[in-house]
């Protein structure tokens, strides 16, 4: 809990800062959070569609939640921003993840 308290403090100056959005949305999946870490990756994701890191999260918490064509469509779009940012390392675990839900 201590973690969150302190991003959400940072946050409070920096209420659009997508690495702290990020962190917070990790730290509320591990305290059971879910939809709260759904908004936040879909927040940071609809700001910041380049933001590739939070694509492979946001679809594993689909995932989780059992919503998998939306998972898949998450995929699909990081797997997309990580061409564009010519990120290989992100585009590979992407790919792995989504060929891991649809086949």
């Amino acid at each position: 809990m201590e973690r969150i308290t302190r991003i959400l403090a940072f946050l409070e100056q920096n209420p659009k800062d997508n690495f702290l959005r990020h962190a917070l949305a990790l730290e509320y999946i591990k305290t059971g959070k879910l939809e709260e870490a759904r908004s936040l990756f879909e927040a940071v994701l609809t700001d910041s569609p380049d933001y590739v890191g939070s694509y492979y999260h946001l679809a594993k918490l689909l995932e989780q939640l059992q919503q998998t064509d939306l998972a898949i469509q998450w995929y699909e779009k990081g797997m997309e921003a990580a061409k564009a940012a010519g990120d290989n390392h992100a585009l590979n675990e992407l790919r792995a993840a989504y060929e891991d839900l649809i086949y």
